[in-house]
């Protein structure tokens, strides 16, 4: 190995402690709480070594953020990988969503920061077009499988897959936002199960987008109670 790549996987294995300090720092405080500071003093770097390799905290933020896309993409490929029938794919991208949300909790919570224009400002051009660009990524999987459907004539022919993919995400995301924040007032105070649900929600969502054909085809399946803790993750 050359000089050039040796120097190369230096950087790379760096750039990964750093990752690797910042996220330790950013999953006990979260982005507002954190600094710059903490994070050197985790990765046992100075502070100006961490600006070598990422421009703010909000890029080193994103950094962090993209494993957990990563992840999401990972499962949503896997529940779309089968030969199983486009119903039953669309049934394990909830699954796989609701399984991302339990097993990576402080990643779902990562992506809150969609949420605050504020923390934008902060982020790279390039830093944010990278991160753009893993998200894509998971919505090309969910908007793949929806598009097949129509094309199967399982969904419905006059539903738009982009949108119809935005309508079953902002759903579920809804629900599971409910649940890391306030499973147990919904519980003691309105006797609501919120797991219970985002099954039926899931369940009422497909429904809607299904041909008439394809809902009597599925009639069974719709009717059980939801799956969504048996997806395989590996």
């Amino acid at each position: 190995m050359g000089i050039p790549e040796r120097k190369e996987r230096e950087k790379e294995q760096r750039r990964e402690e750093i990752i690797n300090a910042a996220q330790k720092v950013f999953f006990e405080k979260g982005l507002q709480a954190a600094t710059m500071d903490e994070i050197a003093e985790a990765a046992e770097l100075s502070k100006g070594t961490l600006y070598l390799y990422y421009k703010s905290k909000e890029d080193l933020y994103l950094a962090v953020m993209m494993r957990g896309i990563e992840i999401l993409h990972n499962m949503f490929a896997e529940a779309t990988s089968s030969q199983e029938p486009t119903v039953v794919q669309l049934m394990k991208l909830g699954d796989a969503y609701y399984e991302f949300f339990k097993q990576h909790r402080n990643y779902f919570r990562m992506f809150y920061f969609f949420q605050h224009p504020q923390f934008h400002k902060g982020v790279s051009e390039d830093m944010m077009m990278n991160c753009g660009e893993e998200n894509q990524k998971v919505w090309k999987e969910v908007i793949g499988v929806i598009q097949r459907g129509i094309d199967e004539g399982v969904v419905r022919a006059e539903l738009n897959p982009v949108e119809t993919a935005v309508i079953l995400w902002s759903s579920s995301n809804a629900i599971m936002t409910r649940m890391d924040t306030q499973m147990e007032y919904f519980k003691e105070r309105m006797g609501v199960d919120l797991e219970e649900v985002l099954r039926k929600s899931n369940t009422l969502m497909l429904e809607s987008i299904l041909t008439e054909k394809a809902k009597r085809k599925h009639q069974a399946l719709l009717m059980r109670s939801w799956p969504v803790a048996k997806v395989a993750v590996n």
